[in-house]
Formats: structure tokens, C-alpha cells, sequence
């Protein structure tokens, strides 16, 4: 009995809390078609789609493939186009495992990947869409709970990969931007960030799977939410220093994607 109220105090105070937060982060429910949204251009940010786990008490109140989205998609794109030379289309586009539209988009995003639950037919097809030549960045999962879940759907079709750490000296942290040194970037649900992590996930983590050759195909980022920082970054409550990181990081990353 003890339990259930526990669980039912704590799934209240959160709730109080997103209210709170939100009425510091106001979410719109109509962003704009960019105006150029159908220019041909030589990138296009793609967010994965996937169907999620069915889950219970505080983990059933998070965990979609719609977080942040499209603001943080299309704010990170015009950061892109600001900071770089790379021809990106500003708007997002969006794909899954279930048709072949994937493969015509090199680059994809997945956020709250400790959420999702690939069937065996899409985790294949997801290891197919990475030995094509395809690059996975996974963002916005916090915790061993999420680990777990995330690692049960990817180890489908990655059994035979070991994840790994990233070390400081690789290329994918010097492509452009030198990110030798560097911090865990919270979501607002931290706000006012006096803590900067979630459950348990007290360290930030840069893990990836590497292909025969050793370049890096699935880029993970844990216990961190680089989507927050793109979303916020045009609100004076987001701090400046997670933002920054978070537009280099995701540069970087999409340019060793397409050079290595």
C-alpha cells in the first residue's frame, strides 16, 4: 500500500513539476513550414520513427519519438546552415523501419531511444540501413533502466557490436569543432539546473558502435539531451554553455557521418 502511494505522490509532484517548467518553456502547438522547406539541398536531418515499450508508473509519462519535435530539429538546422557550408534543408523529415524511405536519408536522429522497442524485423533492418553506409545518433535516454531498454532493441540487430566509449582523442570530437573537453548537457526538466542529470544517470556518456574499419555508425549519447539545448536555445532560461556544445556536438557529428 506503501508503494502505490508512493508511486502516486511521486507521479503527482512530477506532473507539477512539467507544469511549472512549462510555463517557464511554453511549448507552441503550431510551428511554421519554413519557407524553403521543399529546397533541393544536399542535407536533410531525418528523425526515426519506432514504436515504444510498453511501460508502467513514471517511465509510462516519457518517452516518444515526437520529444522536442520539430522545434529542436528545425532550430538545429538553422544552426547548421549558420555554422557551416554544409547545403542543409531546414526542415526535418521524418522516417521508420517499416519502409524503405530510410535508406534515402544518411543521417538520422532518434531521441529517447530508451524508450523504443524495435521489433526483430525493424532492428535488421536498422543493422541493414547502417551497413549500407548509414549513421545513427541516439539522444535524450537517461539511466540504467533506459539503458537496458534501449540495449534489449538494438542488440537485435547489433549482437555481434560491442558498444564502446568514445575516447577524447577521436576524430568525430575534432572533425570541426574541438570538444576535448566536455560537459553534460541537461534537459529542462532540470531547470534551474542545479543538477544537471536524470535517475540515475549522474555521468554523461559517449558511446558508439564501430563498423569492420572502425569508423564510428551509431553514435550514442547518454545521460544528456542535446534535443533540449537545440529547442531552448532561443530562451534566456536555457544556460548559453549547453546549447553551444550541443550545436557543435551535432555538427560534428553529421560531418564525420559524411567524410569518414
Amino acid at each position: 500500500m506503501l508503494t502505490v502511494v508512493g508511486l502516486g505522490l511521486l507521479l503527482v509532484c512530477s506532473l507539477m513539476g512539467q507544469r511549472w517548467i512549462r510555463d517557464i518553456f511554453p511549448e507552441s502547438d503550431y510551428i511554421p513550414t519554413p519557407p524553403d522547406a521543399n529546397e533541393k539541398t544536399e542535407f536533410y536531418f531525418a528523425r526515426l520513427r519506432y514504436r515504444n515499450v510498453q511501460a508502467s508508473g513514471m517511465w509510462a509519462m516519457r518517452g516518444q519519438w515526437t520529444v522536442d519535435y520539430p522545434k529542436a530539429d528545425r532550430q538545429f538546422m538553422q544552426g547548421v546552415r549558420r555554422l557551416s557550408r554544409i547545403h542543409a534543408n531546414s526542415m526535418e523529415r521524418i522516417v521508420d523501419l517499416v519502409s524503405d524511405d530510410i535508406y534515402n536519408y544518411p543521417f538520422v536522429y532518434v531521441v529517447e531511444a530508451g524508450h523504443w522497442d524495435l521489433p526483430d524485423s525493424q532492428a535488421k533492418k536498422l543493422r541493414e540501413f547502417i551497413d549500407r553506409g548509414g549513421f545513427l545518433m541516439t539522444d535524450d535516454f537517461h539511466g540504467t533502466y533506459e539503458w537496458d531498454v534501449f540495449t534489449t532493441s538494438l542488440n537485435k540487430g547489433f549482437g555481434d557490436r560491442p558498444i564502446v566509449d568514445i575516447e577524447n582523442s577521436d576524430p568525430i570530437f575534432h572533425v570541426l569543432y574541438d570538444l576535448q573537453d566536455r560537459i553534460q548537457v541537461p534537459g529542462i526538466v532540470n531547470y534551474p539546473f542545479t543538477k544537471t542529470y536524470e535517475y540515475d544517470g549522474y555521468e554523461p556518456k559517449w558511446r558508439a558502435v564501430r563498423d569492420d574499419k572502425g569508423r564510428i555508425v551509431i553514435a550514442i549519447c547518454h545521460n544528456m539531451d542535446q534535443g533540449d539545448a537545440w529547442e531552448w536555445a532561443d530562451s534566456p532560461h536555457y544556460p548559453e554553455k549547453y546549447t553551444s556544445q550541443a550545436y557543435r556536438t551535432g555538427l560534428n557529428y553529421i560531418i564525420y557521418s559524411m567524410t569518414h
